[in-house]
């Protein structure tokens, strides 16, 4: 079951399921943004999921200078603004500098901490100090381990509204792989641990300074994760992948979020069942 918080600061109903964080990688257009919402949230309410709609108002961190950034930070909350209001969702975005922290909390419900960026003291720190939900992605770098001292950083703000993801290892150059015992590590710290089906998939600056992927693999790692005992899944959809503006070779297709889902939501159930054994 998740935290208290995730009801009282977040508002979501049925906490005692997975908690799923879902949307496009980045906000490209009102029209997008908004028909992805509403078919998330349509599913995760038939399956009875908790939901958070996720979308970056911009990337920071790209391989090449000419790669989409986004639309324009003002322009993109306002959408994520608008998104929250209309659906009645909370929202996470992820954000790149202390000073950023406190403009995207004005709209964000989660502020996410990206995984290049997960020691940066201050970056943590101010975070922290916003009184959001935090959610932590994993360095591709780290070891499970010394991701305590990273919540620690965010928790010393007094905050203790943290979140933990996994999106796989550095493995070589260009490849990821996913230490399934990463997940049940950081399970000790007694924080939500999340699993990014999604990035977990990449292969780094793989095709001439733009990342490609192997999307084949989401639904199997998503259910190995499900296996662990993850207590939510970090998924970015699209209603188009391959026409996408970024990440476009490693999201999965909205139209079949909902079978994914389903078979997450059943698997996980088993598991806290055999858990509580």
């Amino acid at each position: 079951m998740l935290p208290e918080y995730f009801n009282r600061d977040l508002g979501l109903k049925h906490t005692s399921n997975i908690l799923i964080i879902s949307g496009p990688c980045v906000v490209e257009s009102r029209s997008i943004a908004f028909k992805t919402c509403e078919i998330l949230k349509t599913i995760t309410g038939k399956l009875k999921l908790p939901f958070i709609y996720k979308s970056s108002y911009s990337k920071a961190n790209r391989t090449s200078s000419g790669s989409f950034r986004g639309i324009g930070m003002d322009r993109a909350l306002q959408i994520l603004d608008d998104i929250k209001r209309e659906f009645s969702v909370p929202i996470l975005t992820d954000f790149h500098s202390e000073i950023e922290a406190e403009i995207a909390a004005e709209v964000a419900d989660v502020l996410q901490v990206p995984a290049f960026l997960c020691r940066q003291t201050e970056l943590l720190e101010a975070a922290g100090e916003t009184g959001k939900v935090i959610n932590i992605k994993k360095g591709q770098f780290m070891a499970p381990e010394d991701m305590f001292y990273q919540a620690q950083k965010v928790s010393n703000t007094g905050n203790n509204k943290i979140m933990l993801t996994e999106r796989g290892s550095t493995f070589g150059y260009n490849n990821l792989v996913v230490d399934m015992r990463s997940l049940v590590i950081m399970k000790r710290f007694g924080y939500p641990v999340i699993f990014d089906a999604t990035h977990s998939v990449q292969m780094p600056s793989k095709e001439s300074g733009v990342s490609g992927g192997n999307p084949e693999f989401i639904p199997p790692l998503a259910r190995a994760a499900a296996g662990a005992g993850v207590d939510g899944f970090f998924i970015e959809t699209h209603p188009n992948p391959a026409k996408a503006l970024s990440d476009a070779r490693s999201m999965m297709k909205l139209s079949s979020m909902e079978a994914m889902l389903r078979q997450l939501s059943e698997l996980s159930k088993i598991v806290r069942t055999q858990t509580a054994l």
